[in-house]
């Protein structure tokens, strides 16, 4: 943020010259409120301690050493001594050569510094179609990954396969039921069993490549059926996850831990830290030495591995890859699971090393009534059906438009609507208006002269400066999204940009008036297109020209 950084540097000269120490507490930010100027300092408050002086005299000695400044146009003391900024126009004008030169690369940072960051996302097990739950967490995981490498940082994005447990038992059962059924032998339903359509047509398939299976032993056909299932399934996902645009670089499977003796590689490194130990012929995890309220079962007396055993293992693994940072994004219902897994990287020795991210429930509403979901009853809406409906740029906005921990209710009809009441049409719109209006300058053969921009000191009005000074913020709603792993905050700052846009396309012409004017005005809006680009890349939705 140019702002943030003018003020930086300025300040930071005054304190050097005093003698005192930048505080660690120091915050320069906009204000909420635009009558306290553009940024607030906090600065004097934190200096007091330090300097031994009253805050607000600390505030006078600090104006009266910054003096005057090209770029600040007042400088005025608030309340015990916030220091209020109000920078000149020139200093906000100054913005659109920089967003014009840097282009696609505007708003990026080297935050991250390389560190390398893995993120697993979506990981559901090949049961059946993705639904709009996993979308949600489709959408989020592939938006934080974009904004991880825009602010610096070495990616990876994963896709756990749960190739391996119970769940593929039952998926396989459930497939060699509805074959035999098919085949007229009177086969009861199982209670644990997935009863969806495509489970019938994955049993046909089965039948078709293999038609001696109803000669076969039940183990050896539930085996057969589980294997083409699940690679059918699989595939299914990911040509869904392509067609919704999320990227996944490693799809590890759950299997390769066991057959590549991995499991057994952390069993023995917990044993060698004291965090694991055998009792009762099972092999246990000590975690009561880190708070739990009790220990935890990796493998059972008869030598099943349990979940937990697994999903450590699998850590385990991620961090002997080299992360320096594991990002794990579940379902709200995992909550409880989070303390026993952050546990089990500390007793690896990677304590801090995982962050957990998790995705609250979708309600989905048609006609304002909400849709029923359960993959196991075979009443769902699949994530292929959304986006066929909806669009991929609609689904995935919506998707992010709020912090991932709270409900999203999702209403198809809402973001089907041409209106300025759906967020997403919203938001594209203002880049569209902007298209519209650069291609009737170009059919009006009004030139743009991006090599002179000394029209842009003619930018002065309210809105005109309102825009710049949110292009200004871009960088750092980029960096704070990704140091806190909100890409919903990339939703929030293209919204109000699009806000401001709109507001401005209302009150003021821009062809039509004076020359000057005019090309600063068009000038300024090829700026807020590209940062609206940029901004809509990070969530992995598009700018359309047209609408």
């Amino acid at each position: 943020m140019k702002a943030k950084l003018h003020l930086e540097k300025i300040l930071g000269a005054v304190l050097e010259e005093k003698g005192w120490q930048w505080p660690e507490k120091a915050v320069l930010e906009p204000p909420r409120d635009k009558q306290f100027g553009d940024m607030s300092a906090n600065i004097a408050m934190m200096l007091s301690k330090q300097a031994k002086m009253n805050p607000r005299a600390i505030a006078e000695d600090l104006k009266s050493a910054i003096g005057d400044d090209k770029y600040i146009e007042k400088i005025d003391i608030a309340g015990p001594g916030f220091l209020n900024f109000t920078f000149s126009p020139s200093f906000w004008q100054d913005m659109v050569p920089e967003v014009l030169e840097k282009g696609i690369d505007f708003g990026k940072s080297d935050m991250g510094n390389g560190r390398k960051v893995q993120v697993e996302y979506v990981s559901a097990n090949p049961t059946g179609p993705l639904h709009i739950g996993h979308g949600r967490g489709a959408a989020l995981g592939d938006s934080l990954v974009r904004i991880l490498e825009f602010t610096g940082h070495d990616v990876s994005a994963e896709y756990y396969v749960n190739d391996a447990g119970r769940q593929m038992l039952i998926l396989g059962n459930s497939i060699w039921v509805r074959l035999q059924q098919s085949q007229g032998r009177d086969i009861p339903q199982p209670e644990d069993f997935y009863k969806g359509d495509y489970i019938q047509d994955i049993a046909a398939e089965v039948l078709d490549l293999n038609p001696d299976i109803l000669e076969k032993s039940d183990e050896e056909a539930i085996a057969i059926c589980r294997e083409y299932g699940k690679d059918k399934i699989l595939n299914g996902i990911k040509t869904d996850l392509a067609g919704f645009d999320v990227r996944h670089d490693v799809w590890f499977s759950e299997k390769s831990l066991v057959s590549a003796g991995k499991v057994e590689e952390t069993f023995k490194d917990l044993t060698e830290r004291g965090m694991a130990y055998e009792a009762d012929g099972a092999l246990w995890f000590k975690s009561t030495d880190l708070g739990d309220d009790k220990d935890r079962v990796l493998r059972k007396s008869n030598g099943d591995l349990t979940y937990f055993a697994s999903d450590i293992a699998y850590h385990d693994d991620k961090f002997k890859r080299g992360f320096d940072t594991v990002v794990d994004i579940w379902g709200a219902d995992h909550h409880g699971y989070i303390p026993r897994m952050q546990a089990a990287v500390e007793a690896l020795g990677k304590k801090g090393g995982l962050e957990v991210i998790l995705v609250q429930l979708v309600n989905l509403l048609r006609d304002g009534e909400q849709i029923a979901m359960s993959t196991r009853a075979g009443k769902f809406e699949t994530l292929e059906d959304v986006v066929n409906e909806v669009g991929r740029d609609a689904a995935r906005f919506m998707f992010l438009s709020r912090k991932s921990d709270s409900h999203l209710d999702f209403d198809l009809e809402l973001v089907k609507q041409r209106t300025m009441d759906n967020p997403v049409y919203y938001v594209q719109y203002a880049h569209a208006r902007i298209c519209s209006v650069l291609r009737k300058a170009a059919d009006e053969k009004f030139e743009i002269n991006e090599n002179d921009l000394s029209c842009l000191a003619r930018l002065v009005e309210e809105e005109e400066i309102d825009l710049l000074k949110l292009l200004d913020q871009f960088s750092d709603v980029a960096e704070n999204a990704g140091r806190t792993m909100s890409p919903h905050a990339i939703s929030y700052y293209v919204r109000d940009l699009a806000t401001v846009l709109h507001r401005f396309y209302s009150k003021h012409r821009i062809i039509g008036v004076e020359d000057d004017l005019c090309r600063a005005r068009l000038i300024l809006l090829k700026a807020v297109a590209r940062v609206l680009q940029n901004g809509l890349a990070l969530l992995g939705v598009s700018a359309p020209e047209k609408m």
